[in-house]
Formats: C-alpha cells, structure tokens, sequence
C-alpha cells in the first residue's frame, strides 16, 4: 500500500497490510541540536510514513515587517510578521513563550483595516505564480495531502491571532456582535481560499487551528462554542467536502484538556482531533471508549514518558498498541520533543512505531 492508501485505510477502519505512524511536530530546535551532537544527522526519519502539506495560503499578505524594537543583554522586543509585539529571549526564543505586548488588533475599526489591507483570498498571492503547479505536485505524491492552517484557520484560534487571548475570552461576553464579525470574515476567507484550491485539485486533510484549552478545560464554555463557532465549523465542513474535487478529512488541533469540546466538533463533522496532550489530561484509549469510532485521533504518546528510557516506552507502547490495530488513530508524541529526550529515547520511540506498524 502507498501511504496515502495506508491513511485512508486507517481512517477509515480498513483492512491494511500495515498502520501510518508519523512525528507530526518533531523537537524544539535546541533539542534538535542537543540529537545533533549524540549523533543525529539530521535526514534520518526513521522508516515514518511520509505526509505532502501546502502551508501560508490563509495567512496575512502583505506580512508585517520584522523589526526589533529595543533589546538587552537577555531580551528582544520585536513586531513579528503577524504585526504581535512581544519580548522574547534571545536565547532558546523558538522553544520558550514570549510575553506578548501588543496585538495587531484592537478595535473593530482596526480589524477591517486590517482586513482590508492583509486578507485579500488569493493564493497566488501567498504561493506565487507557479501555485497551480505546486497543488498538482503535492497531490500527485502516493503520500496524504495537507491544506495546513499556519494558526490562521479557525473561529478561536486565529481571532488570538489578532487581539490576543485575553482580550478574546472578555470579547465573547462584552462584544459578542465584534467576535462573530471577524468569525464571519475568516469563514469567507477561508471558503474563498479553498474554492480555489478545490477547482484545482482534492485535498486529503484540511487543518483547523484552534488551541482554545488549557490542563483544565477550554477557555471558553461548550455551550459559547456550540452557539457561536458551530454553525460556521458546519458551514465550512459542509463547504470543504461538497465543492469541487472536495476535501475528505477536516482534522482540528487544538492543546490541552478539549474533552467537553469534543462533542461539539464531532456534531460539526469534523473527523480528526490531535494532539491530545496527556498532561492536560487526554487518553487516547479512554476517549475511544467514550465516543467511539466517530472520533478519529492523532498523536496522543505522552512526551514525558519518552524522556524516561526504553522500558516506559514499551510500556506505553503496549497500552496504545490495540488502539492502533483498531484504526482511526495514529500514535504519535503529544507535542514537540523537548531538550530532557535524549536522541537514543526518541530513536527507541521511533523504532517502536515502526514495529508496531508492521503488524
């Protein structure tokens, strides 16, 4: 089987000659040269299964400038490419939070300034003149087709993106007419986006971003995400898997503790979730359990275990190993590796999903 077959297969709990296993976030860019230095070369992908993705077709274009607005000895103030001014270290900047200062958005009328400047749906904008070319090729490989959101697609997730989430959580409550605006406006860009892409070829998975959880819960109530973000997650789903050459898997990533949420994204017809962070509380056999094989899953190992050496891994290995002959489910790291996996940790993690796999 190609590993698009492979996929499909899974997802949809099929007979298969062998499981998808994929490290859809691979490490922070420190451990990635900590691997280096015990002897990593960098192009090893230890036998995964191989994924094709167009990315930074959703995001703002023209991006902000870059520019560094003050700096000392430990930190950097800057205004990235989404126009957020934050403070970072200089130091492990890619893998440590920055504290973020001001967002791009702060007004309704500032939104559709913003809009009107930066969210123009063109994909030649974003992929250049030789886009058509670059959608044939990634659907031409025998390999799953990502759309990928690049945090911009969404009604949670990329409205962060703009006022920050702090100002987004009160939003909901103090101005829900504004939240449901700029809603509004990503669901048609979106669409606009996708008409385009879907004229051209079909797409295996279009990704959703939204990262609305923290270890407890969601940050912002069910009941506020059924009435508010439901109907256009229908309307987008709806759209994606009827137009055109369609799309046929709409997966959503969102961190932390999403169980309550789950519900509503399954009502919505959305089909994947990831990445289920253990530490906020997720088990992937226990919500299988619990909805079933309507829930499709990725990811879901637990980091921290692949830290503690070969004998937790296989433990861990064991437990999920069922679940992964079941279908509907590629085993994976709950996030990104940090610095505390050693190389030889994640080449034993690695070397377990391929052996599983081959079952």
């Amino acid at each position: 089987m190609t590993d698009r077959e492979c996929f499909y297969a899974s997802m949809n709990y099929q007979a298969r000659d062998r499981h998808p296993y994929w490290d859809l976030f691979g490490p922070w860019p420190e451990t990635l040269e900590k691997w280096k230095q015990q002897g990593y070369d960098g192009k090893d992908d230890f036998g995964a299964d191989k994924l094709v993705q167009i990315q930074h077709i959703f995001s703002p274009y023209p991006p902000f400038e870059k520019k560094i607005i003050s700096e000392d000895e430990k930190h950097i103030i800057v205004v990235d490419e989404d126009g957020v001014m934050m403070k970072k270290f200089k130091e492990k900047d890619k893998s440590s939070m920055p504290q973020f200062l001001k967002f791009p958005v702060e007004t309704r009328n500032e939104f559709r300034k913003f809009w009107k400047q930066r969210m123009i749906p063109d994909v030649s904008l974003r992929l250049g003149p030789d886009w058509k070319k670059k959608l044939i090729d990634a659907h031409r490989s025998n390999c799953p087709f990502f759309v990928t959101a690049d945090r911009w697609v969404g009604f949670f997730g990329p409205l962060r993106n703009l006022v920050g989430v702090e100002k987004l959580c009160t939003l909901f409550y103090d101005d829900p007419s504004f939240v449901e605006e700029m809603m509004e406006a990503f669901l048609q860009h979106i669409i606009e986006t996708m008409k385009q892409v879907l004229d051209i070829v079909c797409v295996d998975i279009l990704i959703i971003w939204e990262d609305m959880a923290y270890h407890s819960g969601p940050l912002i109530s069910p009941q506020m995400v059924k009435r508010l973000m439901m109907p256009r997650y229908k309307k987008l789903v709806d759209f994606v898997k009827n137009y055109g050459k369609k799309v046929s898997f709409v997966a959503l990533d969102s961190d932390g503790n999403v169980d309550s949420l789950i519900p509503v994204w399954l009502d919505a017809g959305i089909d994947i979730v990831y990445p289920f962070e253990v530490q906020a509380g997720m088990d992937v056999v226990a919500l299988r359990k619990k909805y079933g094989k309507s829930l499709r899953m990725w990811g879901g190992f637990d980091k921290r275990i692949i830290a503690k050496g070969p004998v937790a891994i296989d433990q861990e290995v064991k437990r999920l190993e069922r679940l992964v002959e079941e279908g509907g489910y590629i085993c994976g790291m709950d996030h990104s590796a940090p610095p505390d996996i050693s190389f030889e940790n994640f080449r034993h993690f690695m070397m377990r999903m391929k052996q599983i796999s081959k079952k």
